[in-house]
């Protein structure tokens, strides 16, 4: 049994997939099957955004799930890894420096990835494979400190772009208004001329929305509903949604600005309906790494 891993180091959350791979045989694509998934919710974007640097605690904290997750790679005798930081590490002028240390003390290669080769993959999730050929869509990927966003026409990616808006950018109050511009008008320059445009969100935050929207898998939410859970949502303080709607405190809080996000985009983009696939980019890592190795 071949064994890979994905880590995925973002402004919120901290990921490891460990995932079974499985090579079918001639002419058949390698399938993955999600073994094992470790999230920790370590923040890292509160200091990257504030302070443009990671503090001493951070840096620890990070240290330490990274030694944990060397062990646990070593005991499910991984045999292949992709490590990638994002946002929050984009921005922290101390980020190499850190990976350094990682290096040494856990033994994992960290690669700080750009917007665009974020992007990548999350294609790497060949969600494209599934679509109606007749309609065009529009990929939306909500993180902690970033939203990348791309253009599907005839299942082709015809347009890209990420942008420095995020769940825990908002909250901290780094999300400034020319990006928001800047993402508005990108969006309408690239989605005008497209007629039944249809959403695909990604991120742990609509994941945890499809997943209390109660609808069947494989269906759409339409922009009412997301529109009518953010009311509702937002109804409730956070203590409450933590205490009546048993949201993890580390979500109970995104959760709001990161609807706030999908929304605006899909009024912009004139999008109706959403399709959640359960996938992100610790998922686009394995492909990634199977498209290399096998």
């Amino acid at each position: 049994m071949l064994r890979y891993a994905a880590i995925d180091i973002g402004s919120n959350a901290v990921r490891l997939l460990i995932a079974d791979i499985t090579r079918p045989g001639a002419n058949k694509a390698p399938t993955f099957k999600k073994n094992t998934l470790v999230r920790v919710p370590l923040r890292l974007g509160d200091d990257a955004f504030l302070d443009q640097a990671l503090s001493p605690k951070k840096i620890d904290d990070l240290v330490k799930t990274m030694i944990a997750f060397r062990n646990l790679m070593d005991v499910y005798n991984v045999t292949e890894y992709l490590a990638c930081a994002t946002s929050a590490m984009r921005e922290a002028k101390n980020g190499k420096a850190v990976i350094e240390k990682i290096k040494e003390l856990a033994n994992i290669n960290i690669e700080i990835i750009e917007g665009q080769r974020e992007a990548s993959i999350i294609y790497s999730n060949h969600i494209e494979e599934n679509l109606d050929i007749k309609k065009s869509y529009l990929y939306i990927d909500v993180g902690g400190g970033s939203t990348e966003i791309s253009v599907f026409v005839n299942k082709q990616p015809v347009a890209s772009r990420s942008f420095n808006i995020g769940t825990i950018r908002i909250l901290d109050n780094q999300d400034k208004d020319e990006t928001w511009n800047e993402m508005k008008e990108w969006i309408k320059l690239h989605t005008k001329e497209l007629k039944q445009i249809v959403g695909i969100g990604t991120g742990g935050n609509i994941n945890k929305l499809f997943r209390m929207s109660g609808e069947k898998d494989d269906m759409p939410l339409s922009f009412l509903k997301v529109k009518n859970m953010y009311n509702e949502l937002n109804a409730y303080s956070l203590k409450e949604r933590i205490s009546l709607l048993k949201l993890n405190p580390d979500r109970a809080d995104v959760i709001i600005p990161a609807c706030e996000i999908y929304l605006t985009i899909m009024k912009w983009a004139g999008v109706k309906q959403i399709f959640v696939p359960k996938v992100g980019m610790v998922d686009g890592i394995i492909n990634l790494l199977i498209e290399e190795n096998l």
